[in-house]
């Protein structure tokens, strides 16, 4: 059997595509030489203002004129029929009647900013948040904008969000990847391709973390230390003969990389995962305990996203819990009052409990909170308790990261119809993301197929006004 004392840093992890040869014997090897086989850690373009991002994605568009962007003109003509005021894309039916908000908006904190009753959580910490009312899609369909939103492109096929931070910036702590998902059992609309890292290095893609069980298969070493010394050691020959033959070398290092992730994750991601340690006023604070069984597995997810904000994960992305069988959750075509509360009981407590946390920690500053959906929902109805797919005109909001807090930015017309004001696209939200974390987005490009690709393609604008 070949000895592996005798080869180089860089020989080693080429001919081990499980890498796990070279972590058992890094101890002996020393740390300088594991060192230099680490991946030099990417530079940013400029000095960053964000260390971290934490994307609550709300699946399936919550109803801007129900939370951001108070309409009392909806109110006023409340049953009369849309006639050709409509410029939804889908839905442009002059019989469609409007549909005022059933809460109450209120103005909030000292900036005064209007918040519905729907958020009384999110409410209280209005003056660190910028809401962004004049978001526009591409196509009302949930799998195109879901993909829209994560990768940029409705087709699918290119990296997402997380993978170009984790591919431009990697990550602060090497025991932990980069891009961290923290998803509650089940896949939303457009698939795996949301999180996945395309032609990017597959190193880059979501690891992901479940909210119920074990977090994450196999991170339980199966067998003794000195089984898998010997199990290593024989695959390291095996792989060794494999990597002679193979013309991908970078698929090779992918695969090295991962596995070399994966065997660190062990010591590592069990303990950041681990909320039990969490002070009870602090468990409160998110929501854990709660009898609602969905709203406690969010709490669960948001408060390990700042655990893993404290840990140098760049980039970590909390779903939605899906309440009703519906891979769609915020998706009220009917039943709007009921399904949008109960969405809203789900989450909004722990999300500004994961603001306030930051917050008080220090942490708010060098961590981008975004609270998206993929689009918004119709301010008029065809005659039932529900509103439909909405790209028109739409509202999100940022946190943290250096974005000016208790502001709007941009406005839709008095009906919530479309945007009167600053229209904002995803490439531009992908853009400005990016430059709070240092990194120019028309420069973080990737070669493939006989081009340069980037996330924002040849669009993306830096929102400028909303950044402090």
């Amino acid at each position: 059997m070949t000895s592996h004392f005798s080869v180089t840093r860089r020989q080693l992890l080429q001919t081990t595509s499980t890498g796990f040869g070279w972590l058992a014997l890094a101890g002996l090897i020393g740390e300088e030489a594991r060192a230099e086989a680490l991946p030099r850690l990417p530079k940013a373009h400029f000095p960053p203002k964000v260390r971290s991002v934490v994307l609550c994605f709300m699946d399936a568009g919550p109803s801007h004129v129900d939370t951001f962007d108070p309409k009392p003109m909806l109110k006023k003509h409340e049953g009369e029929k849309v006639g050709d005021q409509s410029t939804n894309k889908l839905y442009s039916d002059p019989n469609r009647m409007w549909l005022p908000s059933p809460w109450e908006f209120r103005q909030r904190g000292e900036s005064g900013l209007w918040v519905s009753d729907l958020f009384p959580h999110i409410a209280g910490v209005v003056d660190e948040i910028c809401v962004v009312r004049s978001m526009v899609g591409h196509l009302p369909l949930h799998g195109q904008q879901n993909l829209l939103l994560h990768t940029g492109r409705v087709t699918g096929q290119h990296p997402s969000l997380g993978a170009w931070v984790s591919y431009g910036l990697g990550t602060e702590n090497h025991d932990l990847p980069g891009y961290v998902l923290l998803n509650n059992d089940w896949v939303p609309n457009g698939g795996m391709e949301n999180f996945g890292s395309s032609y990017l290095p597959a190193s880059h893609q979501a690891t992901m973390v479940r909210a119920k069980g074990t977090p994450v298969d196999n991170i339980v070493p199966a067998d003794a230390a000195n089984l898998q010394h010997r199990k290593l050691a024989l695959l390291s020959d095996q792989n060794a003969a494999f990597a002679g033959k193979s013309s991908d070398a970078a698929a090779i290092e992918a695969a090295i990389t991962n596995y070399e992730t994966a065997f660190r994750m062990q010591t590592s991601l069990p303990d950041v995962v681990d909320i039990s340690r969490e002070p009870a006023h602090i468990q409160a604070m998110y929501g854990i305990g709660s009898r609602d069984e969905h709203q406690n597995y969010y709490a669960m997810q948001a408060l390990r996203a700042r655990r893993l904000v404290e840990a140098g994960v760049r980039f970590i992305e909390i779903t939605c819990p899906s309440f009703d069988g519906n891979n769609s959750p915020w998706d009220q075509h009917g039943a709007l009052k009921a399904n949008h509360e109960k969405n809203a009981r789900i989450t909004e407590q722990s999300v500004a409990a994961l603001i306030r946390d930051l917050g008080q920690r220090g942490l708010l500053e060098e961590t981008l909170v975004v609270w998206a959906g993929e689009m918004g929902r119709t301010p008029h109805h065809p005659g039932k308790d529900g509103r439909d797919h909405h790209i028109n005109g739409y509202s999100i909001f940022l946190a943290g990261g250096g974005i000016r807090g208790g502001m709007t930015y941009g406005s839709t017309n008095e009906f919530g119809e479309a945007v009167a004001e600053n229209p904002v696209t995803i490439h531009d939200i992908h853009a400005t993301i990016l430059h709070q974390m240092g990194v120019d987005h028309e420069r973080l490009t990737y070669r493939h197929g006989g081009r340069d690709h980037r996330l924002t393609d040849v669009h993306g604008r830096i929102l400028k006004d909303i950044l402090s």
